[in-house]
């Protein structure tokens, strides 16, 4: 489980093609490698995966078809930058939102304006996870906890305060980039446990 509070922006460092599915090894330079363990999650661009090896100033991860075919960590090549949150402990703080790393789809960026010291970032997300989206609700962008000031059909906005701006990709992201979403998984539940029948 994770907040949505990005630790570190990493570096794809290498990629290795394995028949479909992709290793890769990500450079660090905030957070110790130290103090990683193999085996562990982390969330990649928001993507929950698993660490499988561990060297000086990297890590690697290994994404399989699955996931590369849902997520944005497809498009990533050498150099890529990427969010980077390690998962929760249970005496951490609590800040951003439930986030699992579990993405529900990918979408793109309509347009980036300036609002005073802030950026207004316009996504479209696919019409089957619009119905998740909900003025001054929670979601994750890239692994990013954001919370949703407008919303209209497909397309929703936030804000981007300068922090985090400056601490994330979104300082990397133009217009047509595409990310990953996640949901907020309270409405996911409450449709299922309206939809089921006894």
């Amino acid at each position: 489980m994770f907040s949505g509070i990005v630790e570190e922006v990493g570096k794809v460092k290498k990629l290795l093609d394995k028949g479909g599915e992709k290793e890769i090894e990500i450079e660090l330079s905030k957070i110790d490698p130290n103090e990683l363990k193999i085996g562990e999650s982390i969330a990649v661009n928001g993507t929950c995966l698993t660490i499988i090896s561990i060297q000086k100033d990297s890590f690697s991860v290994e994404a399989s078809q699955e996931t590369l075919n849902r997520t944005n960590l497809s498009l990533l090549g050498t150099n890529t930058l990427v969010n980077l949150e390690r998962s929760l402990m249970v005496n951490d703080r609590f800040s951003g939102h439930i986030v699992t790393g579990h993405i529900d789809g990918i979408g793109m960026i309509l347009s980036i304006e300036s609002r005073a010291q802030s950026k207004e970032f316009w996504f479209r997300v696919p019409e089957n996870l619009s119905k998740y989206i909900v003025e001054k609700g929670s979601i994750a962008v890239d692994g990013v906890s954001l919370t949703i000031n407008s919303v209209r059909g497909n397309d929703f906005s936030v804000n981007i305060i300068h922090h985090t701006y400056k601490v994330t990709t979104f300082s990397n992201m133009d217009e047509s980039n595409e990310v990953n979403i996640e949901c907020d998984i309270v409405g996911k539940y409450v449709e299922r446990f309206v939809q089921r029948k006894d």
